[in-house]
């Protein structure tokens, strides 16, 4: 095997070059703690407040609004927690999906068992959330809505705009979990009036162990670590100083290459799911009526085992996933394509190709190249 192909690109994508040039320094010479007075804490301090800007930049917000983070997990946390915990009295109520990540499942799972009121909404056969559940269920007891902005195992787009106009209207806060929309699609805080919002670096060519969350001026949140009064007093902790520096490149980045991401990936994931579709007979490609993100193809071959169909492309020296990378090893079906209400052969058998910016037109043509191929060889298995 001499070829690996990395189709796994919403688990973690490979860190940029440039973002590892810029991160450099901050392990050598810059090495001074960002909240110290002298030189090389300013120096540290300088390089935080750059990485600030140009997050914010990438999603259309002020720099005062970003916090950094450990990552996307924290983010989502930070902004459950925080406002369930500052909505001023025990037993607030709060709306999500059954689609979320489970950053944002195991947290309102969390506050269920501290007395609070969580409502999960339905979403469609596409994987799109149900706006009339939401309007429906928001309560002078609702604190926030959270509804992820891009799903992690679909790609499908949420109606973002829509849910935060109904929570604004309702004066409720809106948080979105957008660890798979920023540096992928388009997001404009400025337009879309979310009051808090997710990312993680890792997704789009950062280091690991950082992200952000955004929380719009004027939205008061209780403060996710106590101690110092770091990150704005949101979180207290010496910062991640390279890993930030790193994540402000990636942001910078991202932001230049947004427009052909939108344009060359998604050629690339149309072919992909063009051609399986026309050369593997019985393929279902889920979420397909759906706005997607340009980045992602969840493919099911029933009669198989998504599992077993992966180790074969391993084999083969492609990566791919079954899901979100934090289930793995965990045998049970999908909540995402459960919650779509399809059928158990096309959730057991469902295979997530999710490219990058790295991605190329050769990885794509191996994949068609092989894929009938490993399908065909095992479905003889299954039958023999």
């Amino acid at each position: 095997m001499n070829r690996r192909v990395y189709l796994d690109n919403n688990a973690s994508t490979r860190v940029e070059p440039a973002a590892v040039e810029a991160m450099l320094p901050y392990f050598g010479q810059t090495y001074g703690n960002a909240s110290s007075i002298h030189e090389q804490g300013q120096r540290a301090r300088s390089g935080v407040e750059n990485a600030r800007r140009q997050a914010a930049d990438l999603l259309g917000a002020d720099s005062d609004e970003i916090v950094f983070t450990c990552g996307g997990t924290e983010a989502d946390n930070a902004a459950i927690f925080g406002v369930a915990e500052s909505f001023g009295r025990p037993g607030s109520h709060l709306i999500t999906s059954k689609i979320e990540h489970p950053a944002v499942l195991r947290a309102c799972e969390a506050l269920e068992k501290r007395g609070h009121r969580v409502t999960y909404v339905d979403v469609d056969s596409d994987g799109v959330v149900r706006l009339e559940q939401i309007q429906e269920s928001i309560s002078d007891e609702t604190a926030l809505v959270s509804v992820m902005y891009v799903n992690n195992e679909i790609g499908s787009i949420q109606p973002v705009g829509e849910i935060s106009e109904i929570a604004r209207r309702q004066g409720v806060l809106f948080h979105t979990d957008a660890v798979q929309a920023a540096g992928k699609i388009p997001v404009d805080l400025q337009q879309e009036g979310v009051d808090l919002l997710s990312i993680s670096a890792h997704k789009f060519h950062g280091p690991k162990g950082v992200g952000a969350l955004f929380l719009r001026s004027g939205v008061e949140t209780a403060p996710f670590m106590v101690g110092g009064s770091h990150e704005r007093k949101r979180r207290a902790g010496t910062e991640n100083v390279p890993g930030i520096v790193g994540m402000g490149k990636a942001c910078e980045l991202a932001a230049q290459h947004l427009e052909d991401f939108g344009t060359r990936i998604g050629a690339l994931r149309d072919r992909l799911e063009q051609e399986v579709l026309e050369r593997i007979p019985g393929t279902v490609l889920n979420g397909r009526g759906a706005k997607r993100a340009p980045h992602v193809s969840n493919i099911s071959f029933p009669g198989l085992r998504g599992e077993a169909l992966l180790v074969a492309l391993d084999f083969r020296g492609v990566a791919v996933s079954t899901g979100a990378a934090c289930s793995s090893g965990a045998v049970s079906a999908s909540h995402v394509l459960t919650a779509m209400g399809l059928d158990d052969r096309v959730i057991d058998s469902a295979i997530r190709f999710s490219i990058s910016r790295m991605t190329t037109e050769e990885d794509i043509e191996y994949v068609l190249e092989i894929l009938p191929e490993v399908i065909g060889r095992m479905r003889e298995m299954a039958i023999a």
